[in-house]
């Protein structure tokens, strides 16, 4: 893989769509032989988006998997390095009591 070279691969998948009192979720579960990774990108075809309440849908789709570069992937690590820095603060500082 290129540094700068993006790949795209379709895989087959199963759509998992739930909505019951007890549920309500959707679930992509890819059949692919590699795992994703920071900066890939994923698009499901023909999946539906919906089901009526109080129904479970499961389907088989496929999907278009597109890799990341090499240079993509160490830029998305970073920026969420980074903008995981920004939810926590430490401070050195004296309580004050207001």
């Amino acid at each position: 893989m290129s540094w700068l070279t993006r790949t795209a691969v379709e895989v087959p998948c199963t759509v998992e769509i739930e909505q019951t009192p007890e549920s309500l979720h959707a679930h992509v579960t890819l059949e692919a032989g590699f795992e994703i990774e920071p900066g890939d990108a994923v698009i499901v075809h023909d999946s539906p988006v919906s089901v009526p309440y109080g129904e479970r849908l499961v389907v088989r789709r496929h999907a278009t998997v597109t890799r990341a570069s090499k240079l993509e992937r160490a830029w998305t690590k970073l920026i969420a390095h980074l903008e995981l820095t920004e939810l926590y603060e430490v401070s050195f500082s004296e309580r004050r009591s207001l």
